[in-house]
């Protein structure tokens, strides 16, 4: 093969995403940190899948047209620090092939080559030994030996072998990676999109679920998952969960991002041991097979929205332009209700939170609006451009209290710039977000609340306690799986305990000193209950008499404490 076109370059993203949905949770287990956060693989997995979902039902034989619209899809949908520098990647690739509707070996190797440039410009402050490496290495040794009479086949081997070789070599340069015995997790997602991409220039596409092997009549197959996903099937259900000793353990967190994989429109709500789930999907039966692993269903609902919306193009055309009224289509899709004209607000503030009780502790504090997401679940550049534009506001504060959320904010500032003023604080905890939502002045200016608001961020000291999901040693600590971790600024593991109150005890021991005055700890998921609410309150009451002691109720996911010393 000589050229890549935009249909070409269109069957390319598709089998990248498939192949590394496929491999996702293999990317999920090079997780450094033994933490339950494991999310390096879903993150870059839902990023490709937005930007292959953009190009699906695309016929464009320009390859900068589908370039470009890939791109847009992936900036829209990033999550994570991995999966922004995919989308940076990849926005280079589509900047290089401007008025180029199709290119040879070398217009290839340019095109990564100025991935590698724009990607490593969107890092702050860029590490080696992790996905930039990859990509670095990959494109470099390409365009170094990429000459006019290659074919794409074999510019891609070389971009490839070298991209797998460097992999091997990031525990090298990365000494936490040596040390764990793992590669970086962002580079490994990374061969498999390249992986993908390698098997459609060799004539097949790869389905989701499948096997990497390549076909061996070399047809070409688009996943029937990427086609016509405008409309599908509104499906609903209620499932009562359990019993255990017949069906799977449920994970909240999981579910939601599988389900997210398959579908769009989805909305997840649990009470104890009812899930109640909305999801638009093209298969419908693999969506009622998965959750019937985890219990069995009280209610099912599955209409086809495909009809339903020919139909009222039949109605529209029989009724010459006379539309139904709104409560005659509850399940088809509208378009979006007008905003209403209420006048614009100087100042929003959006917080990321991940518990009905972060979420309350927020609003206190002067937080506007909440961005749904946190350790495993971390939101998309497009979730915080969707409540962006509800605010309404002309100037915004976004904090992502996350450092794996702080990229996929600040592309906000470049989706909206010249229309909105963002700010994004650079908040890497709970905590911190809170401490600076606390010290807004809306008197002040928009540049001085971003100065006062980011020096707040070192006034509190941060922790958390969560289980380990693997053994390891990191940093000199001797991990043992399912042991329960004292962790400092959200990096540090300082001591390792059987039972978690222990850990506790051991935070607040290094946390705690003699300039401290307020201790806030905000009880997990699994500590939901007033017995343990007083149980850290007379802890802290008796052992740290001058601190006042704020213990709330978080139901936050993965941290069975969060705490913030002032």
């Amino acid at each position: 093969m000589k050229y890549i076109d935009g249909k070409m370059f269109k069957k390319m993203v598709i089998s990248g995403s498939n192949n590394l949905y496929n491999h996702y949770p293999e990317v999920d287990a090079l997780n450094v940190f033994p933490v339950p956060d494991g999310d390096t693989g879903m993150n870059m997995n839902l990023t490709m899948t937005s930007g292959s979902k953009e190009v699906a039902n695309r016929s464009d034989e320009n390859l900068y047209d589908i370039a470009k619209i890939f791109s847009r899809g992936l900036l829209m949908g990033a999550r994570g620090n991995s999966g922004v520098i995919t989308s940076q990647i990849f926005r280079g690739f589509s900047d290089s092939l401007v008025n180029k509707t199709k290119i040879d070996a070398i217009g290839l190797a340019e095109a990564f080559d100025n991935g590698r440039k724009v990607a490593y410009k969107a890092v702050l402050k860029p590490v080696e030994g992790t996905i930039l490496t990859v990509i670095r290495e990959a494109s470099t040794k390409l365009l170094d030996e990429v000459t006019s009479k290659m074919t794409i086949e074999q510019a891609f081997d070389i971009l490839l072998n070298e991209a797998r070789a460097s992999l091997e070599r990031t525990p090298n340069l990365l000494p936490v990676l040596k040390e764990v015995g793992v590669v970086d997790s962002g580079g490994a997602g990374l061969i498999k999109i390249l992986e993908g991409m390698q098997s459609a220039i060799g004539g097949y596409v790869i389905n989701r679920h499948e096997a990497e092997a390549v076909n061996p009549q070399g047809a070409a197959q688009v996943s029937a998952s990427e086609e016509n996903e405008e409309f599908g099937y509104c499906t609903e259900f209620i499932l009562r969960l359990g019993p255990a000793e017949s069906k799977k353990p449920f994970n909240k967190n999981r579910f939601t991002s599988v389900l997210n994989a398959h579908g769009n429109s989805l909305v997840v709500v649990q009470d104890d041991d009812i899930i109640k789930v909305h999801v638009h999907t093209l298969k419908p039966g693999d969506i009622f097979n998965y959750a019937q692993q985890f219990g069995e269903f009280v209610k099912m609902k599955c209409e086809n929205m495909t009809e339903q919306h020919n139909e009222i193009l039949i109605n529209e055309k029989n009724n010459q332009g006379i539309h139904m009224a709104a409560s005659e289509l509850t399940s088809a899709p509208l378009a979006a209700p007008k905003k209403e004209n209420k006048p614009a607000k100087e100042y929003a503030i959006i917080a990321t939170s991940s518990g009905k009780g972060i979420d309350e502790l927020f609003y206190e504090v002067g937080v506007d609006y909440i961005v749904s997401g946190g350790q495993t679940m971390n939101p998309s550049t497009n979730d915080f451009l969707k409540v962006i534009d509800e605010t309404n506001a002309k100037n915004i504060f976004i904090l992502p209290n996350n450092g794996n959320i702080i990229m996929a904010a600040n592309q906000v500032k470049d989706v909206l710039k010249d229309k909105v003023n963002v700010v994004v604080i650079p908040s890497k905890t709970i905590m911190q977000g809170v401490v600076s939502a606390m010290n807004f002045n809306p008197d002040l200016s928009l540049e001085d609340n971003e100065k006062v608001m980011t020096e707040a961020l070192s006034a509190v000291k941060s922790g958390q306690v969560t289980f380990a999901i693997k053994d390891t040693e990191i940093n000199g600590v001797s991990v043992k799986k399912d042991d329960y971790m004292a962790i400092l600024n959200s990096k540090d593991i300082i001591s390792t305990h059987k039972e978690k109150f222990d850990a506790l005890k051991d935070l607040l021991k290094n946390m705690v000193d003699e300039d401290s005055s307020v201790i806030t700890v905000l009880l997990g998921s699994d500590l939901a209950s007033d017995e343990e609410k007083e149980k850290v309150e007379k802890y802290i009451e008796e052992t740290y008499v001058d601190c006042d002691a704020d213990v709330r109720i978080g139901n936050q996911p993965v941290y069975s404490y969060i705490v913030g010393v002032e």
